[in-house]
Order: structure tokens, then C-alpha cells, then sequence
């Protein structure tokens, strides 16, 4: 991991900021009251100590051993509290959402951090002066922009989680040794179009980004028989490096990952494309011509693995909480929806009733309504959040539930709880 207390962690230059330390206990101790304040949960803190589950009035929630907040968002959340603490006479800026969830978004420009890229931007980056300080949210940034922010002499708070920066040294040496990475991940995300930037260096390198394992059996064929380059290149379009050309580009390849993908579906694209090029190359140049490391994140792995688990014993239904744009949100929601009647929700307003619930149709891309989605108690329902989603979430999610069955929150908390 890079220091956590540098603000523009870049070499010492005379014409740049002075580095200032975001770490001081007096700093900290600030931050973290806030923090706690916004996010922390008595509720979900109980849960956990008590085994993860909870049973009032015919209703059981039943918690995933690993959920919410990772070590690498509550690292990015503490580095912006404290730059807005440090940099309360200078203007903020953050390159888009630090983390995917909605709610500590806005926590975060609701301290006058004001968003400079996507559909809520509120400034330019044309805009900014040395003086001003940016913050590079946890997915990273891609170099052009990142590059942009340092010649206009910015002091910079790099909240860059140390698994992504993992990916981006494994992509910088495949583009050192002319080799392409096929990243396995969503071409549109945040992180993949960072690591994207990092997998072309210096005039060598290319990138190919595959989303499905039906994207990456149309290139295992096209590696395996070649094939119509102009109609690769539509399938493609914006996934892929200027000037790839898949007849020379995939030659020698090695596979990287948005880290918070499924475990499994990264392995099975390694398989197969380190497959189709054995096949090619044969067994022995083979070994020159592809390359594969395991660079999922570890949280969302645990987070998955926890789910697993979970879905193991017998539940009612499934709820799973947080930004509906969180990669690794989304896929513990497929692991669910796989399983049981599983509801994607934001937050607990989503529960609008016993009979009605508002949730994110994947397939669809857009909120839905179900009806009757509450079955008769005894009733037991298993809950988890992604990476992103603080525990404040969680809780509220947990009150409202029970709300819907007539207990309040001191019931919840009083001695007339089960918990195992």
C-alpha cells in the first residue's frame, strides 16, 4: 500500500506544493468522529457479535460473516474526511464518486468537495489551479487525466486502492514485454478504464477488455482461426487499445481483471484463453506467449465466499444492499438471484411495504417493483452489502424490515431478542 498521510505523494519539486501530512492524531481523531458519526451501526455491531443472526416476532435476519466497508473504501473515506479537515481554506475537488454508493457520495460533497468528471460533475478541470487540491477516488484514474491534474501543479490525495494499483504493475509490465492485456472486466468502469490507460506504456502495449465468457470465446476462436478483423473490431468497439489489430495483437497475451469480478469467471477466462493459445502455439511456446495473475480483490473474494456460505443454509429470501453501479455489489446479487428470490436495494426506503418492494433489475438496468414479495412469518431472511455500503445502511435496512412486522428498534435491542 502507498502512504496514507501524503498529499501529492509525487517526488519533491521545487514549482510543487510542499507535501502535508493528512495522518496526525489531532487530524484522525477528527476523522475518525465523523466518520463513526455518518457510518457506524449499534445494531449491526450486536448482530455481529452475537453469531449474525437476529430473531424477533416470527422474523430471523441472518447477517454474511463478511459484508460492508473494506479495508480500501474506509481508507479512501478517511483521506477525503481529512483533506476537507487539513483543506478547509482551499477549494476540493474529487476525480467522480470516490466509492459506488450513492449516500457517501453525498456525505463526501456535502463536505465541499466538489465532483469533476461524470454525469454529476459541478466543475471542469480546465478549471483548477495549483492551489486547489484533488482527490483520486478509490477505482484510481487513468493516466491522461491524472497527468493533466499534476502540470497544473495540484496537490493530490491518491486514495488508490493497493489491489488495483496490483493490477496496474502486472498490465505496465505486459506493456514493457509487448504483450496484450485482455482485461476481464466492464470497459465502462471506472477501474477498468484506469488500468486500460496502464496497460499501453511508452508507445508499446495494448489492451483488449472482455465482459462475458461469451466475449471470450468469440476471441479464444479468433485466436484459435482468425477471423473477420473488421467484424471483431465492431464487436469491440471501445473496449479495445488504438490501433489493435487482433491478427498481431494477440499473439502474447496475458490476462488481467477488474478486481472486484467473480473469482471463478476471471479463472475460467484465464482457462480458456490460456486454451485456445496452447492449442495455437503448443504446449511449450505457449508458456512465452501467455501470462496470467490472480489479482482479485481480496474483500470481495471474502465478501463472495461469506455469501456462499450463507446461501448454504435454508432462507426465505435474500437482501443485498448498495449502489446499484458497484461491481461487486452486483455480482453477490447474482450469487443470490441464482438461488432464492433475491432483492438488489439501495437502501431501506426500497421497502416500501410488506406487500411492495422497490429493487434493481440487473437484466433490465432499471428499478423495478414487486409485489407481495414478503412471505408469512416464521419467516427468515439473509442479508448482505457490498464493499461499498456502510453499516448506517445496513441498520436501516435491518429497523425497516422489522418495522414492517411491528417491532421497534428498543425491542430490537432489548433482552427480548434471540440471538445465535
Amino acid at each position: 500500500m502507498p502512504p496514507l498521510s501524503v498529499m501529492n505523494p509525487s517526488s519533491p519539486d521545487p514549482g510543487k506544493p510542499p507535501r502535508v501530512n493528512l495522518r496526525t492524531p489531532e487530524v484522525m481523531a477528527v476523522v475518525q468522529a465523523q466518520v463513526e458519526s455518518h457510518y457506524r451501526s449499534e445494531i449491526v455491531e450486536k448482530l455481529r457479535a452475537g453469531g449474525g443472526t437476529l430473531t424477533c416476532a416470527g422474523v430471523t435476519v441472518r447477517l454474511a460473516k463478511q459484508f460492508g466497508f473494506c479495508y480500501g473504501v474506509e481508507r479512501a473515506i478517511d483521506l477525503a474526511y481529512a483533506a476537507a479537515k487539513v483543506s478547509q481554506n482551499r477549494r476540493l475537488f474529487i476525480l467522480g464518486e470516490i466509492i459506488h454508493n450513492p449516500e457517501v457520495n453525498e456525505q463526501i460533497a456535502a463536505l465541499g468537495i466538489k465532483n469533476l468528471l461524470g454525469k454529476d460533475k459541478e466543475a471542469e478541470i480546465r478549471d483548477l489551479r495549483a492551489e486547489d487540491v484533488v482527490i483520486v477516488p478509490a477505482f484510481g484514474t487513468d493516466v491522461g487525466t491524472l497527468g493533466r491534474i499534476k502540470e497544473l501543479g495540484c496537490q493530490i490525495v491518491d486514495t488508490t486502492c493497493g489491489d488495483v494499483m496490483s493490477v496496474w504493475k502486472r498490465v505496465r509490465q505486459n506493456a514493457s514485454d509487448d504483450v496484450t492485456s485482455i482485461i476481464h472486466g466492464k470497459a465502462s468502469h471506472e477501474e477498468t478504464k484506469a488500468t486500460a490507460s496502464r496497460a499501453v506504456v511508452g508507445g508499446k502495449g495494448h489492451y483488449l477488455v472482455v465482459l462475458t465468457l461469451a466475449d471470450t470465446d468469440y476471441v479464444c476462436d479468433y485466436v484459435r482461426r482468425g477471423g473477420d478483423k473488421a467484424e471483431f473490431l465492431t464487436k469491440f468497439r471501445g473496449a479495445y487499445s488504438e490501433g489493435f489489430d487482433p491478427d498481431l495483437h494477440l499473439r502474447r497475451v496475458g490476462v488481467a481483471n477488474q478486481t472486484t469480478m467473480m473469482r471463478g469467471e476471471t479463472e475460467e477466462v484465464q482457462r480458456r484463453v490460456e486454451a485456445a493459445i496452447r492449442e495455437r502455439d503448443g504446449a511449450e511456446r505457449a508458456r512465452e506467449s501467455f501470462r496470467f495473475f490472480d489479482t482479485i480483490c481480496g474483500a470481495t473474494q471474502e465478501r463472495q465466499d461469506a455469501l456462499k456460505e450463507m446461501l448454504a443454509s435454508p432462507m426465505d429470501l435474500l437482501l443485498v444492499i448498495g449502489g446499484y453501479n458497484s461491481s461487486n455489489t452486483s455480482h453477490l446479487a447474482e450469487m443470490g438471484e441464482a438461488q432464492l428470490p433475491t432483492y438488489f436495494i439501495r437502501n431501506a426506503h426500497r421497502l416500501e411495504s410488506r406487500q411492495r418492494i422497490v429493487h434493481f433489475d440487473q437484466h433490465a438496468k432499471e428499478e423495478i417493483a414487486t409485489e407481495n414479495w414478503l412471505p408469512e412469518r416464521p419467516l427468515t431472511v439473509g442479508l448482505t452489502a457490498g464493499a461499498s455500503c456502510p453499516n448506517n445502511l445496513i441498520e436501516e435496512t435491518i429497523l425497516r424490515l422489522f418495522a414492517l412486522h411491528g417491532v421497534t428498534p428498543e425491542q430490537l435491542l432489548g433482552s427480548g431478542v434471540a440471538r445465535s
